[in-house]
């Protein structure tokens, strides 16, 4: 993760200087790298230390929303008999009649309430979310929340993903996840060629900084031992964070497509339903929970209460959200919400009809029959939340985030140290490697690797796009430096 590299002489590694070139070596790949680590270092790492912030607050906030909306979230006296699930619907219903049932989430733990959602037209894609005492029907309280995340959450979420600036606040974590894992490879390789060459072979010239060095050499011994340290951690945050980024998570879901790996849908069908012309009349499959309420109409909670017992007896254990039809021939569906590994992500369709005590299960979606790819997508976004491995989890991303930001001040500090000084040739920052380095490397080196870095400007737009805005300045700079040394 080192960014700085020894001098040439400008005139020997200009384009636009004189003389025969010189001949090509793979060794040039290292100056090359050099370039670009110090250069992304120097632009992205203000993206970078954002990103870490936020995320090192979102991180943790399972125990801040417990802080802070503890009256609601929590029972007063975990424990006893639970309450039927009808039961409590009907006591949320009572206290806020308003709006329409939309789901209901059951307690991921002993101590925590049962979440009754409702939709109201001014909220527009948020919620209101009443929180019910399982044990005692009784209801704790109500916020708007966001498919689940309390108002607290939701913010801090919208500060990570955008800085609350909406879509072009989205491109500054799109461009810090996309240029993440060429910042970590490109220093690694760096540091682990400098190791070899330069100093004493063996697992510690890697992984601690150098004991007696001093100035710059000190600061970038620390620099790079800490972000090999973090490399694999930084990694698997780049590729969870870009699965579901704007651009790059188009060209994700694009891959799923092609190689049929997408998450698997669950069958709500009812068997024997046959799908209702445009112009026929939505009540024709009334016979079936999904028929039985007219436009704005609550279903009955004690199909819920049918729903959620089936459910059950499918093996569906844990905290599960209960929702309603989404139509006509459409059945209830019960899905697993246990984020915590090992996950339980399996759900079913159960077909509840009108005034029965008890359900059917239709069809059954296990989360053994989701494809791998989807899996670790799945996997890799929990874990990217803090979800996964509950405490642990959260610990890892802060130590991550943590790490990033002090990595990143230890660049900028590089790049002070090793400014000129003396009285004939000082400056306020260190000079950038040297430029043309790519002139001099082998052709295979080309032919491979141009190909190459266009493909990742396909399958990364953000860094496809930066990339190219920052050669097109880098060449134009590279003329008028070399016209005004002409002149």
């Amino acid at each position: 993760m080192s960014s700085t590299t020894e001098q040439r002489p400008s005139d020997a590694s200009s384009p636009e200087a004189e003389g025969p070139t010189p001949a090509r070596s793979w060794r040039e790949l290292r100056p090359l790298l050099a370039r670009l680590h110090f250069y992304a270092g120097i632009l992205i790492a203000p993206f970078l230390i954002v990103a870490a912030v936020t995320g090192l607050l979102y991180t943790f906030t399972p125990q801040l929303d417990r802080l802070i909306y503890q009256s609601s979230l929590t029972v007063d006296q975990p424990g006893g008999t639970v309450r039927p699930i009808a039961e409590q619907i009907a006591a949320a219903r009572e206290a806020y009649p308003q709006g329409t049932l939309a789901s209901v989430i059951t307690p991921a733990g002993p101590e925590d309430t049962t979440q009754v959602v409702l939709e109201l037209p001014d909220l527009g894609e948020k919620q209101l979310t009443v929180y019910v005492d399982p044990y005692t029907a009784q209801v704790k309280g109500d916020l708007v929340t966001w498919f689940g995340s309390t108002p607290l959450s939701t913010w801090l979420d919208d500060l990570h993903r955008n800085l609350h600036l909406g879509e072009f606040g989205r491109l500054y974590s799109e461009t810090a996840a996309s240029w993440l894992w060429v910042v970590v490879l490109g220093g690694l390789v760096l540091w682990l060629s400098r190791a070899r060459g330069q100093r004493a072979a063996g697992a510690r010239g890697v992984l601690l900084p150098e004991r007696a060095a001093k100035g710059v050499r000190r600061t970038r011994s620390r620099h790079a031992a800490t972000g090999v340290w973090l490399a694999l951690g930084l990694l698997a945050l780049s590729a969870t964070g870009l699965t579901w980024s704007q651009y790059a998570g188009d060209r994700f879901g694009q891959l799923l497509d092609a190689t049929g790996a997408r998450a698997p849908k669950l069958d709500a069908t009812l068997p024997g339903t046959v799908p209702p012309a445009a112009d026929a009349p939505a009540g024709d499959h009334a016979e079936h929970g999904g028929g039985a309420a007219g436009a704005g109409a609550d279903p009955d909670p004690a199909a819920f209460q049918a729903a959620l017992a089936a459910a059950r007896g499918a093996g569906l254990d844990g905290p599960v959200t209960l929702a309603p039809p989404a139509g006509p021939g459409k059945a209830w569906t019960v899905a697993q919400a246990d984020n915590t590994w090992p996950v339980r992500y399996d759900r079913v369709a159960v077909d509840v009809p009108v005034g029965a005590a008890t359900g059917t299960v239709t069809a059954h979606l296990k989360w053994s029959e989701y494809p791998v790819l989807a899996k670790l997508s799945k996997l890799g976004v929990q874990g990217h939340m803090g979800r996964l491995f509950g405490l642990a989890n959260q610990l890892a991303l802060a130590a991550l985030a943590i790490g990033l930001t002090v990595i990143s001040v230890l660049g900028y500090r590089m790049w002070w140290q090793r400014r000129p000084t003396r009285t004939d040739r000082s400056a306020r920052f260190g000079k950038a490697p040297a430029r043309g380095v790519w002139r001099r490397l082998p052709l295979t080196a080309l032919i491979v690797g141009i190909p190459l870095t266009v493909a990742l400007g396909w399958a990364l737009p953000v860094l496809g796009v930066t990339l190219a805005a920052f050669l097109v300045v880098d060449v134009a700079t590279g003329l008028v430096r070399g016209r005004s040394a002409a002149s």
